[in-house]
């Protein structure tokens, strides 16, 4: 597939920084807080998860449950969003291994998906679909929100990925898909057309069937500079950190094109 030029996520030499549900290092995940801080450090995109409140509500948030993130307990699909409103999403926070809690009782809460698209307008987003449950309400929104060309949608649930078969969406490989196109490069077999437009899976030799395919390659979840710069070398497209601004200081710069 041709990569499209107004999205990074699917462009084979972009080299996009993609922060980890924000800027995570520095702040609580997935909230608009992490994304804040993701953004004012030059992120060109944002990684987030998604998964649905009792009343369908697209929620950001990774856990299934709530104990981690927040000061609430029980599973996201048992509560209401009205009701996930009232917890505190800064709560389980610590930047220094539980010595301090800075954002804990500063009002930060959960937010939807809708939200980060709105807060967001021209941000490219690679949406994780934690559930297949949470499936039609990603799609509603991001047809909704006009986001449908600038997010690419992600799962390594194959069933959670159904709604977004067909065009105009965008979406990455299932952990099955990855793992049959693995077995592929292995054995040495070329690969047909493929169902998706990205994939997370950095061998060499993967990494070069994904490219010839045109098929850019992101990486979960880098920090270290010394392992970016191998991965990058590797012809590695993106990379998913927590610490978006460490790499943007190493990234390399795009290859020049062909024809220069």
């Amino acid at each position: 597939m041709a990569a499209r030029a107004s999205n990074p996520l699917l462009d084979l030499d972009a080299r996009p920084v993609i922060a980890h549900r924000g800027a995570s290092a520095a702040a609580p995940e997935n909230t608009l807080a992490a994304f804040e801080l993701a953004a004012g450090q030059g992120a060109d995109a944002f990684e987030l998860d998604v998964r649905v409140s009792a009343d369908g509500a697209p929620v950001v948030i990774h856990d299934a449950m709530l104990e981690r993130t927040t000061d609430g307990k029980g599973p996201v699909r048992g509560q209401t969003l009205v009701d996930l409103r009232l917890l505190d999403a800064g709560a389980g926070f610590s930047p220094d291994g539980g010595a301090t809690f800075p954002y804990r009782g500063q009002g930060l809460r959960l937010t939807t998906l809708g939200e980060v698209l709105w807060a967001f307008p021209r941000m490219p987003m690679l949406v994780e679909v934690k559930e297949p449950e949470a499936q039609e309400a990603v799609r509603r929104v991001l047809v909704q929100e006009g986001a449908v060309e600038r997010c690419v949608v992600a799962s390594e649930l194959q069933e959670a990925l159904e709604a977004f078969r067909d065009p105009p969406f965008a979406r990455a490989a299932s952990a099955p898909e990855i793992a049959q196109l693995y077995r592929g490069v292995l054995l040495r077999r070329r690969a047909a057309a493929l169902p998706y437009q990205l994939l997370s899976v950095p061998t060499r030799r993967f990494v070069a069937a994904a490219r010839a395919l045109g098929c850019p390659v992101h990486v979960w979840t880098v920090n270290e500079p010394a392992t970016a710069r191998r991965l990058w070398a590797r012809g590695v497209a993106g990379m998913v950190t927590n610490v978006p601004e460490a790499m943007l200081k190493i990234r390399p710069p795009p290859p020049l094109p062909l024809n220069r």
